[in-house]
């Protein structure tokens, strides 16, 4: 598999952070450029860190890339204002697209939210279903949109309303099982695999959406793949019924191989 190199913007997040963790870790990639407006703590040799403000992002900002990684988000309480929320969930994400298609970056993978619509009563809901519209309208290459549902894991910054959620999530999640699987809440972890995952074995359709059952199925390759028989199982014959063939048939098989041939 050739090697590929990635970007991500909105390094410094709640799931950035795992994402570029997982991106350096991984064997597929060999170069990864954060552009954020502060630095991180986390160091790899394969790491490459700029320092920008988002609404002066410029089209020489962006490398050649194979994946540019988006996971800018905020909240209103965080924004303060509808309008700050919107330029950091909805204007900079397009601006950033917008540029990365004239850069001729192939594949663009942004994080939006389970319900989102541009039509919602819901102001966030809203916003993101506006950007995911924007992001189609620009006909980009290929496009991942991943719709999480609630995300929960340890924050930079404490957050009531989270906390109390993922609280009642960590109860109910276990017996959120079949078709209400889907409404499990998700560890930002889990979706930073997930964002690495499909970029590397996803689909390459000019518009991707993995909601939360594909988030939540993503899982490295080797635990898809079957497990050996181990030397117990070998030489247990109750469980090796696979190396065994009914009389009958093999008599079937006897009778068709040794069967006359006209001279």
């Amino acid at each position: 598999m050739a090697k590929r190199t990635a970007i991500v913007v909105g390094a410094t997040g709640f799931t950035g952070q795992h994402l570029v963790k997982q991106l350096c870790e991984s064997q597929e990639y060999v170069a990864v450029t954060i552009i954020a407006r502060r630095n991180i703590t986390y160091t790899h040799a394969k790491l490459d860190v700029k320092i920008r403000e988002f609404d002066k992002l410029e089209e020489r900002d962006f490398e050649i890339t194979d994946d540019l990684f988006c996971c800018l988000g905020t909240t209103i309480k965080k924004a303060k204002t509808k309008v700050n929320f919107e330029k950091v969930d909805l204007e900079f994400p397009l601006r950033i697209a917008s540029l990365a298609k004239k850069r001729g970056i192939p594949n663009f993978h942004v994080i939006s939210a389970a319900g989102s619509n541009s039509k919602s009563p819901f102001f966030y809901s809203r916003v993101k279903g506006r950007m995911e519209e924007g992001l189609i309208d620009l006909k980009l290459p290929h496009l991942s949109i991943f719709r999480p549902s609630l995300l929960t894991g340890e924050r930079a910054e404490f957050r009531l309303g989270e906390r109390l959620a993922e609280g009642i999530f960590q109860l109910i999640n276990p017996i959120l099982i079949g078709p209400f699987r889907s409404l499990r809440a998700i560890e930002g972890k889990q979706l930073a695999f997930a964002m690495y995952h499909y970029a590397v074995h996803g689909r390459k359709n000019s518009v991707n959406t993995y909601k939360s059952l594909d988030i939540l199925n993503a899982r490295p390759m080797e635990e898809n793949v079957e497990k050996p028989i181990t030397r117990e199982e070998l030489f247990d014959w109750s469980k090796r019924k696979d190396i065994f063939v009914e009389a009958e048939k093999l008599d079937d098989g006897l009778s068709e191989n040794t069967s006359p041939t006209k001279e």
